[in-house]
């Protein structure tokens, strides 16, 4: 379905039953909702999945003349699940989408009752910079291989394929929104490390971290610990995206934490 607003329309996708426990999923930058298909299946026997294609990315409007700030982002999140009537989830983000399920709790305390962030790096401090991670404006939309290698660093379990899907996700993004996607998350994070923002809030908070990231140092994880409560699972063999490499795994720990928030 779409969600219209001023600034551009949203795709949201919904699954299970509309009575469960809402899950809201957050995609990365230059991905989708579809980043979370495999893992959906999994959820849906107790929870009411909502997906949510951030401004820029998937089927979702990729206007230029609009803030693609992380605050923003979290703003048009946060409307949509009024829209639907949601007024109690869990948010769960990977990678950056962890960062706009962050401003989403700060912005709107009362709509997340506990996050999940999979992957997502907690400071700048703990990036890893990697020269396959630029991308050129020209040619656009790029070449397979040129994606291939702007996500590499997102994949580490051996063997594993990108999904065409995916580099399609990337493709269809103007050079616009991913830059202003990436350089917001950036200085979102330059403005205020995660666990020093999560803190305060007093939210249930658990941190899945795939052991082999090659974008942020798997380390780094530990640094939610001053977040009150907070559980940290490390995923062994696994990389940046443990939703895409290893669904049946990640689901696991997150139905397993849910679980928990409802006792």
């Amino acid at each position: 379905m779409t969600v219209s607003f001023d600034d551009g329309d949203l795709h949201v996708c919904q699954d299970g039953p509309r009575d469960a426990p809402a899950l809201l999923l957050i995609h990365g930058s230059a991905s989708s909702a579809r980043s979370w298909e495999s893992m959906v299946p999994l959820l849906t026997g107790s929870h009411h999945v909502i997906r949510i294609d951030l401004l820029g990315h998937g089927r979702s409007a990729k206007p230029d003349d609009v803030s693609y700030a992380t605050a923003d982002q979290a703003r048009r999140v946060g409307a949509a699940l009024d829209r639907l009537g949601v007024e109690h989830a869990v948010v769960a983000g990977h990678s950056s989408g962890g960062v706009v399920a962050t401003a989403l709790a700060e912005q709107r305390p009362g709509l997340v009752d506990a996050l999940v962030l999979i992957n997502t790096g907690p400071s700048l401090d703990a990036f890893i910079a990697s020269e396959s991670a630029a991308i050129s404006p020209t040619p656009w939309p790029p070449a397979d291989e040129q994606i291939r290698q702007f996500a590499s660093t997102g994949f580490s379990r051996p063997g594993y394929e990108v999904p065409r899907e995916l580099l399609d996700e990337v493709r269809a993004m103007t050079y616009y929104s991913l830059i202003a996607t990436m350089r917001a998350t950036t200085e979102y994070l330059r403005q205020k490390a995660l666990p020093d923002r999560l803190a305060p809030l007093g939210k249930p908070l658990l941190v899945i971290f795939g052991a082999d990231d090659r974008r942020w140092l798997s380390a780094s994880a530990a640094d939610y610990r001053v977040v009150p409560g907070a559980e940290v699972e490390m995923l062994s063999g696994l990389g940046h995206s443990p939703i895409l490499e290893d669904p049946q795994r990640a689901a696991t720990v997150l139905l397993a934490f849910t679980a928990g928030q409802r006792k």
